[in-house]
């Protein structure tokens, strides 16, 4: 029943919202913490771009397939779902849970929980590693520019000259100087796991505590009802079920084998917590974004607690022949 239980990140997650809840950050106070916020963003970036090895990025190149078929999920597939939601009425889903699951479906892939699941169905890790970490990287341009194109397109207003500076300043100007500064330092920052994880988590409950300030202090709580949650819930489990039934079964009629189609099953069906709730701060800036990223959390543990399933099913039926198929290349 473990598997099922939320992990230790979620729970810290549910009481930073509590905490936001109870004591919102207001006054002054508010504009330094956003400022240290932003600090701390800006370092998991860093970090992020300093522990990629260039010979990861190289080798994910040899493998274009399947990283094409991971990538259309994320960036394809993923949008095409969020436009047909947007079919739902109003009256059953809020207009403002539909922009948080808009922009859910922009989001990249998750790194770790990708490459966690793939090790242990016994898939193709590294493959994954380069699918999930060139998602990420692409993420940072294809994701600003989705929500410029989708949301434009929906009404739901665009991405500003001030969210690209903000993007630019805050995500990818880090990022690109970690990889600069990669020959020198990636060695060290790899050998060292535990360095990134309390600032990339640390970074992720600032932001959210932030966000949920501000959105308590202008009524969230009174602006959606149980009843609202329950059918973001709802939707967002049909939508899960329906990308991994597409990357699963696709990726059989493709012609990829076993190794591969846990790879594409599993970092295509992601969506990344620690890089949408950066994101959203950078992109919708000055807004109320806990609305926004309410949907990004709720598919976070969804995702988690639907993949550990699916992993150990994988695992518990792979064929002794499967194990030793030779990844293609």
């Amino acid at each position: 029943m473990r598997r099922y239980l939320p992990d230790t990140f979620t729970l810290l997650l549910l009481l930073t919202v509590l905490l936001a809840s109870v004591l919102p950050i207001q006054g002054s106070a508010t504009v330094w913490f956003a400022m240290a916020t932003k600090v701390a963003v800006g370092l998991v970036f860093f970090l992020h771009g300093a522990r990629l090895s260039r010979d990861v990025v190289i080798a994910g190149f040899l493998h274009w397939r399947l990283h094409l078929a991971i990538l259309a999920s994320t960036f394809v597939l993923f949008p095409l779902i969020g436009l047909a939601i947007g079919f739902v009425p109003s009256s059953v889903l809020p207009p403002t849970l539909y922009t948080g699951i808009l922009f859910l479906c922009v989001l990249p892939s998750t790194v770790q929980s990708s490459i966690a699941f793939t090790s242990v169905a016994g898939g193709n890790v590294p493959a994954a590693i380069c699918s999930a970490s060139a998602s990420n990287i692409f993420g940072m341009f294809l994701t600003p520019l989705l929500v410029g194109l989708l949301f434009s397109a929906g009404g739901h207003g665009g991405v500003s000259l001030d969210a690209l500076e903000q993007i630019f300043l805050q995500l990818l100007a880090p990022f690109i100087a970690g990889q600069l500064l990669q020959p020198w330092i990636g060695g060290w920052i790899r050998a060292r796991k535990g360095l990134l994880t309390p600032v990339d988590r640390g970074s992720i409950l600032m932001v959210v505590y932030l966000a949920f300030s501000q959105a308590v202090t202008s009524g969230l709580w009174q602006t959606f009802s149980l009843t609202d949650l329950g059918v973001l819930v709802v939707i967002e489990v049909v939508m899960l079920a329906l990308v991994l039934a597409v990357t699963m079964f696709g990726s059989r009629l493709l012609g990829f084998n076993q190794a591969d189609e846990i790879a594409i099953t599993f970092c295509g069906s992601k969506k990344s917590l620690a890089s949408g709730i950066p994101m959203a701060s950078a992109i919708f800036a000055g807004q109320n974004i806990g609305a926004i990223v309410l949907p990004v959390m709720l598919f976070h543990q969804i995702q988690l607690m639907a993949c550990a399933v699916i992993a150990q099913r994988y695992a518990a039926r792979k064929q002794p022949d499967a194990i030793a198929e030779p990844v293609r290349t």
